[in-house]
Order: structure tokens, then sequence, then C-alpha cells
């Protein structure tokens, strides 16, 4: 605790949101708890030996205790009007979603006659696009977000009553609008910012880079196709597509280095604050994503410990920059780019060092660059791998190679990106500089494509359970030790969390295995129905459904659960309804 006293804390605080996530304290337990918990902070401050000895762990119930209390603020449903089928709404929008083939989608803010919720909307793309500047009202079909089917499915559901939405609408075509004469300032920068994107798709930029720019400099995605964020992903590159850390420490770096040059060395930290205002001003731009709010909170807390002129520690920048987001919205910490965050800055806090001891001494800054890339990218690696597995169920190899090659050349092309994406903004067009450009991104996208190609080092559908995640944590916490210093009890140390580990996945693979059962799979208005024996699955389906979609979405997530490979696909012609399997008749649904 005397070490790393914010960070211990840090992990309390999270423990107790953990904890009222999953057992929902009522609120005259939650209050029990929190009188406690400030009991117990007045006891730390009586001066007497036998209480100081507990003032740790008093402070860590403490912490625990707020945790639960945020996190039942910021979990309490809210009452929800009765909504089903054909409705009638006014709405407004709040964000621009992912579009799909046919649509695009929108988080929006609606109201049945006084009755107000959120929602997912989807509104065809042959339609003009919604902006902020507009009220807007029609016949929707809504209904209320339900729960998967089975335990396998993503729950959907559930990751929007985190964001207070539990309803998704359709709007086919028909709708009315009025000019609004309420927008607030953080509207007006969300329709600047659209401003911006459409100012973009109007350039003579390929389409390809247009959405990269997007993508890489605004964090929106919500046009680009999904073959390129397919490369993305099996390349182990989405961090760079996506506004991280990586990308807000370039940004800052290079507005610190112009400032350098405006400003003399004595105004040191005055460069420092209005560095941290820019960045703080892109990310309200940007409409705050969670993962650019996420780095801007780091470096703050980083710089501020500069600025007070204390030691820098990247543990307690973590834990502050944690205690923050947490406090505003609790939600944040089971989003997946949240965990993964974190998680990559304690891989390379704890492996980072060890790593560097076993790679050449950099002889010029050039050789030291490249060297810090590969340990920090190694550590980052190490730090996210459990959590990747266990989300996506798969890993590449190839990301640790692509990494080292692709994040020294990302310094030069979120740069450049950056620069157009003003001058594009500020209604500046130089075609020599588009061509350039244009050529840059055609190249990067290339060679992520080559890495993502390569199949041979990409593993998919690996099942990966909470239990295991844990384990393989512990593992890698011992793995430090050994690889700072290989003895033979720091070798024991990772040996026996290796052995425990793989006795874990030989029991749960043995019980799946031994797992036989028949299921019933609703894909929309399709059933498709499996058969397990043993490590083998039989799926039958209708011979004109999307197999391709059936294999994404039921049966590649079934398999996964199940912990198999092994699986056949029988199309059921049009002229039979029904087919039997193990003495019971099970119905196809037909379109």
């Amino acid at each position: 605790m005397h070490k790393q006293p914010l960070l211990i804390l840090f992990v309390c605080f999270v423990l107790g949101i953990f904890f009222q996530d999953y057992l929902f304290l009522s609120d005259c337990t939650i209050y029990i708890l929190l009188t406690g918990g400030f009991l117990s902070l007045f006891i730390t401050v009586v001066k007497s030996f036998y209480f100081y000895k507990f003032r740790p762990v008093l402070f860590g119930f403490l912490a625990f205790v707020i945790g639960v209390f945020i996190h039942s603020l910021h979990s309490q449903k809210p009452e929800l009007p009765l909504l089903k089928g054909k409705e009638t709404i006014t709405f407004k929008i709040t964000k621009k979603l992912n579009s799909n083939d046919k649509n695009r989608r929108y988080e929006i803010d609606a109201w049945k006659d006084k009755a107000y919720f959120k929602s997912v909307l989807s509104f065809p793309k042959t339609e003009k696009e919604l902006n902020y500047l507009h009220y807007y009202k029609g016949e929707v079909y809504v209904n209320q977000i339900e729960k998967p089917y089975s335990d396998f499915q993503f729950d959907y559901g559930k990751y929007l009553s985190r964001k207070g939405i539990y309803f998704q609408s359709y709007l086919p075509n028909s709708l009315q609008f009025a000019k609004r004469e309420d927008l607030v300032f953080s509207e007006k920068v969300k329709q600047r910012r659209l401003e911006t994107l459409a100012k973009i798709d109007h350039t003579n930029l390929q389409k390809r880079t247009r959405e990269f720019a997007k993508g890489i400099i605004l964090a929106d995605r919500t046009e680009m196709d999904q073959e390129t964020v397919r490369d993305f992903r099996d390349s182990g590159m989405m961090h760079i597509l996506a506004i991280s850390g990586t990308h807000m420490a370039i940004i800052f770096g290079v507005i610190l280095l112009i400032l350098n040059f405006v400003f003399p060395p004595k105004y040191r930290r005055y460069k420092i604050v209005l560095a941290l205002l820019l960045i703080w001003s892109f990310a309200v731009f940007i409409d705050f994503g969670n993962s650019v709010v996420r780095s801007c909170i780091m470096i703050s807390a980083y710089y501020t410990f500069i600025l007070l002129q204390r030691k820098t520690d990247l543990l307690h920048s973590m834990a502050l920059a944690g205690f923050i987001i947490l406090f505003l919205n609790s939600n944040q910490l089971f989003e997946v780019g949240f965990q993964l965050s974190f998680a990559a800055v304690f891989g390379i806090y704890w492996f980072n060092q060890p790593i560097l001891k076993y790679l050449p001494q950099p002889k010029n800054k050039f050789q030291n660059f490249m060297v810090n890339v590969l340990s920090i990218s190694l550590s980052a690696q190490l730090g996210t791998i459990p959590l990747v597995i266990y989300y996506f169920h798969q890993y590449s190899a190839v990301s640790i190679l692509a990494n080292l090659v692709i994040i020294p050349f990302a310094e030069i092309v979120i740069v450049f990106s950056l620069l157009i994406v003003i001058l594009i903004s500020l209604n500046l067009n130089f075609s020599w500089l588009n061509v350039l450009y244009d050529e840059l991104i055609s190249f990067t996208l290339k060679v992520i494509h080559f890495f993502a190609d390569a199949d041979s080092f990409m593993q998919k559908m690996i099942p990966l359970t909470l239990l295991e995640v844990l384990l393989l944590y512990l593992l890698f916490y011992f793995l430090r030790f050994a690889i700072k210093k290989i003895t033979i009890k720091n070798v024991a140390k990772v040996t026996y969390f290796v052995l425990i580990f793989v006795s874990l996945r030989f029991m749960l693979n043995y019980r799946a295995e031994k797992l036989d059962e028949v299921l019933v799979h609703q894909f929309f208005k399709e059933k498709i129905i499996s058969v397990k024996e043993g490590s083998a699955v039989h799926f039958y389906c209708g011979e004109n459904s999307n197999q391709e979609k059936i294999q994404q979405y039921i049966i590649g997530p079934y398999l996964t659960s199940r912990r198999t490979k092994n699986f056949t696909l029988t199309a059921i012609p049009k002229n039979i309804s029904n087919i039997e399997i193990r003495g019971k008749q099970y119905e196809f649904n037909r379109k």
C-alpha cells in the first residue's frame, strides 16, 4: 500500500463496481455499507496503534463501498414507456453509429407523446442523412431489445442498457422535420464535426483514403468498408485505426514541438498547459470518444505530476484517470476498449524494462527508437492477449511483426492525416498534397492487408473462460520476475501456473466433448438446428439461407462456446418443412 496506494484503492473501487453489477444490492444495504465505510474513515484518524495497523484495510473497504455506491447510481433503470410495433415519435439524434449495407444508424433521444426514451434508429441509406440541426417526426417500427436466446451469443441488449438504451427502431422513409432553436454547445460542435466529415466526402481523395482519414483523425468509421476493418482487425492494428493513446500522444507531441518553436524555454509550464487545452479541445470536437477521453485524462494526469514538480508515475496516472472516468460513468468499466487500454498500459509498465534487458543496446537515436517500439509493442501485447482472446476469440501472431513495421510509420501517417483534415475543414485544397496523401494511405493499407492475409498466423474460434483469463494474468505476473532474473524459483512459479492453466483447459475441453445436445437457433425469421454429438456438430438450415451470415453469427459463436471446430452444415430443400432428430420433429420457419 505504501508504494502504490492510489492503484490499490482503484482496484478496490473497481471490485466494488463488479460486486454491485453482479449482485445488485438494495439501496438500504448500500447505505448501511456506506455508513460503515465512512465510519472506517473516522477510525483511521484515531491515533491508536491498534487501529493504525488496519488503516490500509479500512481505506480499501471505503474505496470498495464507494465503488458499490457509484455503480448503483449509474445502473438505475429508468421507467420505460410501453412501445411495440408502429409508433409515431419525435426525436433528435445524439450520435452517429456504424452503418450496415442498407441502413445508417443513429442513437436518438425520442418522445412518444410525453414519454421519453432512448433508442438505436436504423434509417435507409437512400434517404438524406440526419443531423443535429433538426427535430424529426415519423412513424417507426419500435421494439424493446430482447435478451439473447442462448449464453454463447453477445448480449447486445445489456451492452446498450449500460448507455441507457432499451429500444431499437426502424424508420422506413417518410419523415417530417423542423429546425431546432435549442442547440446546446456540445450539439453545435457535433454538427460542425458532421460538416467536416461531409467536406472530406466531397474531396477528390479516393474513397478508402477518405474513410481512413475520417477514422484515424475524427473517430468516424461509420461508412468504412468491411474489408478495410477486417484487415486492421486480423493484422492486430485496430488501435491504429481507432483513436487511442498512440494518436493522442503523437498529437500532443506535435503540439508541444510547435509550441517549442513559438515560445522560449522559460515558458515550459505554459506550453504544457496550452498543449493540454488543445488536445482537450480536439477531444470535444471529435465527440468525446471513450478512448480519446481516456487518453486525454492519462496524459493530463501524467503532465500534472510534471507541473507540480512531482515524480512521474505511470501507475498513479493510470489509477487517477480510472477514478475520474468511472466516477463520471462506472459503466465504462465494462467497455472492451476501457479494459484493453488499461491492460496495455499495465503491460507496458510490467514488462517493458525486463524485455529491454534482452534486446540489443542501441547505438544511436534511430536504433533506440526501434528498440523501444519493439519492447513497448511486446509489453502491450502481453498485457492485452488474454482479454483480446476472451472477447474476440481470435489472435494473430503476425500482429507483433505488424506493429513493429507500422508503428514507426504511423507517426507520419497520423500527422499527415491531421494536416489534411485541418486543411479540408478550412476549405483549403491542394491537389498535389491530396495526391501525395492518397499514395501514402494506399501504401499503408496494402501493407496492413499483407499482414492480415497471413492466414497461417491467424488462430480463430479460440475458447477462453473468465477463469482462464485470470490464470493467464497470474502467470504473466510471475513471468516478469522470470524475465528479470532466471532462477529455479522464478521459473518454477511460471511452470506451476502453466501446468494449472493447461490442466484447466484439458478439463474444460473434456467436459465440452461429453456434452450432447440439440438446439434450435433463431436467426431473424429462420430456424437453424444444431445437433452436437461428442466433438462434432451438425447444423441444418434452409437452402436459401445466407450461410455466410449464419456461420458468422450462429455457427462460429456456438462452436467456440462448445470448444470444437468440427462441424457440417446441411441445407434443407424448400419442400421439406421439418426434420426428425432423435425421435423428435423440428420445424423450419420459411421466409
